[in-house]
This record gives C-alpha cells, structure tokens and sequence, in this order.
C-alpha cells in the first residue's frame, strides 16, 4: 500500500515525518475522514474546503490548495486499488519548534498525508436494531478556540469513547459547560420530535450576540440536511437541552464513515419506541443512493 507524504508516493512502512514534527511534539494539525464508494472519494471538495478554513483561521497554513489535493486523494484510492475505502488526510504544523515562533503567519511548510484504507465494516444490525448512546462526563467549551474544529487533539473524544464502549453503548453524546447539546465523540447529531428534525448550531451558524458555537459542522450533516429538504422535512438549528434529547421521538447521529446511525436509546432510558424511527430509515436510505 502507498501513501502520498510531502508531494511524494511512498510505501507504507517507509513513510517517516521528523521527529520534531508540531503534529507528533505538539499536537498541533487538522485532519479529515472521507469516505469513497465505487472507487469515488464522497464530497471531498467540501472536506478539504473546511479543512482549509480551519487551517486559516487557527493560523496553520495559508498555503492549502484544494483541488491539486482532492486530485491526489483521488489517486490515493485509485493507487491501492481500493472500490470502497476510508481516506484519511492529515495536515499537521511540519518541522517547526512553535516555542520559538514569533507569532506571526509562517510560510514553513505544513507536513501532508493522505492515506487510502479499506473501509470500516459495521454490522448491518447496528442500523437495523439501532445503538445506544451514553452522556460523556465531560464539556465541551464554546470560548475554547479550538472548538468546532478537526483538530489532531483527540485524545478526550476517544477517551470518552472507550469509556462508553466500557458501558455497553456506541456512542457518547457531548454536552456544553452551558448544558446545551453539542456532538458525539466522532458524530454530529440530530433529534425528530413530531415533524420537525432538529440538530445543534456547529461553528459559523451562530446566531447574532450569542456564545460561539463547539461543534464541528458536519460534511455528512450537511448531505443530510440537504436531503431533507429535498424531501419536504423540516430542519432547523437549535439550542438543545437534555430534556429535549430524553423528550426526542427519534435520534440519530452522522459521520463520514457510517452516514446515518439510528439511536435507540441512552443509557438505560429508551429514545422513542426504542426501534429505528421511520425518518431515520428515510434519510439512511437517501443517503446510501
């Protein structure tokens, strides 16, 4: 198997980064999952164009050019012959000692890695039975600047998902030091209660006045509420409390790598009939098309 390291395909055991490298010293980058289908990376120009908001706006680099990059992801399936595979890109802050930065914009490099694997094989009954969630013992920070973003500093979101792993669930939902709703570990999420389909504000869908908003906004999410709108569901954004999360006649959760993800219950309290909700269905099977 290749990767595509620095402009350049390289096996995979014999592909190095410095050992000063700010992503591995400092865990200082970004990365995106993408998924790709029939030999197809999914809406990679939407992951790579948060990618590059995220870089400028966290001060990583300027220097990404999305298309060059989506040509080479592309390859990067194509090369290992992969029809359905998890792409992994990652852009971390290069050979830099940021203890010695002046602070300004840099023009050094950003290290760059974009890996092509098979997919993640989930059991078919996961999206016929449903799963079931936790609530994770810790907050997320809307004044937390690194909120909202694919940051390479992980460790708390998968920390918090072995930990429901450990409890017999899937998933873990993240609420704010406000107690609103934020994400899953590795997921956005979203609740139906009657007809309407709601989901938490993610980063840059604040409303006018109010706390920044911690959550990542979703490449999937958003396939997904494009979808519903084609489908005459209505969507909105909200502040959501626990009790409108015990209260939900449905709830699912989106990523890249498994789409739609029905809930069926948190802990020991069951969400809704405790069975995959028709809207979930609906919008699994328009996103799977």
């Amino acid at each position: 198997m290749d990767v595509w390291l620095n402009g350049a395909w390289v096996p995979r055991d014999k592909a190095q980064v410095s050992a000063f490298d700010a992503g591995f010293q400092h865990g200082v980058g970004l990365f995106e999952t993408m998924h790709a289908r029939a030999g197809k990376v999914l809406r990679v120009i939407d992951h790579l164009a948060r990618l590059r908001e995220s870089a400028r706006i966290l001060r990583l680099t300027e220097s990404l050019h999305i298309e060059p990059l989506a040509e080479v992801i592309q390859q990067c399936v194509e090369r290992n012959k992969f029809p359905d595979a998890r792409v992994r890109l990652t852009v971390s802050g290069g050979d830099l000692n940021l203890l010695q930065s002046s602070g300004a914009r840099s023009s050094h490099d950003p290290t760059i890695l974009v890996v092509a694997q098979p997919p993640t094989q989930y059991p078919p009954e996961l999206f016929a039975n449903g799963v079931t969630v936790r609530i994770a013992d810790g907050r997320v920070n809307p004044l937390d600047p690194m909120a909202g973003h694919k940051t390479l500093s992980y460790w708390p979101r998968l920390s918090a998902l072995q930990q429901a792993g450990a409890a017999g669930a899937s998933e873990a939902l993240w609420f704010s030091v406000t107690n609103h709703l934020a994400c899953g570990c590795v997921s956005n999420v979203f609740l139906r209660t009657g007809d309407r389909l709601r989901t938490p504000y993610a980063r840059g869908e604040e409303l006018p006045g109010v706390l920044p908003a911690p959550v990542l906004p979703g490449i999937t999410r958003k396939t997904i509420m494009a979808i519903a709108e084609q489908e005459d569901i209505e969507v909105t954004r909200a502040m959501l409390t626990v009790e409108d999360v015990f209260a939900a006649d449905e709830i699912f959760l989106t990523n890249s790598s498994w789409g739609v993800l029905p809930v069926v219950a948190i802990g020991p309290s069951a969400v809704g009939s405790s069975t995959p909700g028709a809207m979930t269905r609906q919008l699994r099977a328009a996103w799977l098309v």
